[in-house]
């Protein structure tokens, strides 16, 4: 099955070229084709392929650093988990498997504003989420826990805000929507004149006009489906997989339970993201997180 999402894009862009490649033959047939080669044409398809290169460079750029941000909040998400622990361990008034059902909801939460139903990419109730996080380390503050917990707690809830906001950045924003304007109406331009140049075989002009369509509109569906990283729920390999959050949320799950963290079920690790939807989602409101700390009453 994933093997045939890999040609999901493909798919999409078949049936343009196959319908620029059609135009072609009825423009030789009829006699339409009114533009001769000369050293211009070329000139022109040479400057489309540069832009549409420095378009996917910058577009490409906002992919790896969403990659990255994933692994970012992993870590700021286990530096939360394991300092709370270690306080707990000395501070039985503290509900630990509370906090950690309460981290296994920040995950589920963040997963579900990045289904494709959330077109606008809000976050706001992630950052709800995060500020929930804030009053447990409040509540922990007044249980006796030391500056030094405190301070590395409040940074580690810094870094995963900022990686929340990045990511709410990458998938609401587009990136300077006028030059892809500019692309959209070269690439249009190029196809244009190659579709009524004069060509002595129908079958040559049509092969030509074929391969530099596919390589145009193929780079032009790929910016657009690049420009939103995490797509959740609409069974691609394209998008940015968050597996180490899943898998996060498993191991809080398990050790809540009191399982052993290495029995949680952890998804499938892969490099793309067209496995996600198939995952079991994490619930997104768990039992016993109505207190807001995670602590107990003691």
């Amino acid at each position: 099955m994933r093997r045939l999402q890999r040609f999901r894009l493909f798919a999409a862009v078949l049936p343009v070229v196959l319908l620029l490649i059609g135009l072609k033959v009825l423009a030789h047939q009829f006699h339409l084709e009114f533009l001769a080669l000369d050293g211009l044409i070329p000139s022109l398809v040479a400057g489309a392929i540069f832009l549409i290169g420095f378009l996917l460079s910058h577009v490409l750029s906002d992919y790896k650093e969403a990659e990255r941000t994933v692994s970012e909040m992993r870590v700021s998400l286990e530096a939360i988990h394991g300092d709370i622990a270690g306080f707990a361990a000395t501070a039985p008034q503290v509900d630990i498997a509370a906090v950690r059902l309460q981290l296994a909801d920040f995950v589920a939460v963040f997963e579900r504003c990045l289904d494709h139903a959330n077109r606008s990419g809000d976050m706001t109730e992630v950052i709800l989420r995060a500020d929930a996080m804030g009053e447990l380390f409040v509540a922990l503050e007044r249980q006796q826990m030391s500056e030094r917990y405190l301070v590395r707690l409040r940074g580690a809830l810094d870094a995963l805000r900022r990686s929340v906001f990045r990511i709410a950045y990458i998938q609401h924003m587009q990136f300077v929507p006028s030059v892809h304007v500019m692309v959209q109406t070269l690439v249009a331009s190029c196809l244009f004149v190659m579709l009524f140049l004069r060509t002595a075989v129908v079958l040559e002009g049509a092969l030509v006009l074929g391969f530099v369509g596919y390589m145009f509109i193929y780079a032009i569906f790929l910016v657009r489906h690049l420009e939103k990283p995490f797509r959740k729920g609409e069974h691609t390999v394209d998008d940015v997989s968050i597996f180490l959050l899943r898998q996060f949320a498993a191991k809080m799950r398990a050790l809540a339970e009191g399982e052993p963290a290495s029995h949680a079920r952890h998804p499938h690790a892969h490099q793309g993201g067209g496995g996600d939807e198939h995952q079991e989602a994490v619930h997104a409101q768990q039992p016993g997180l109505g207190q807001p700390a995670g602590v107990g009453g003691g």
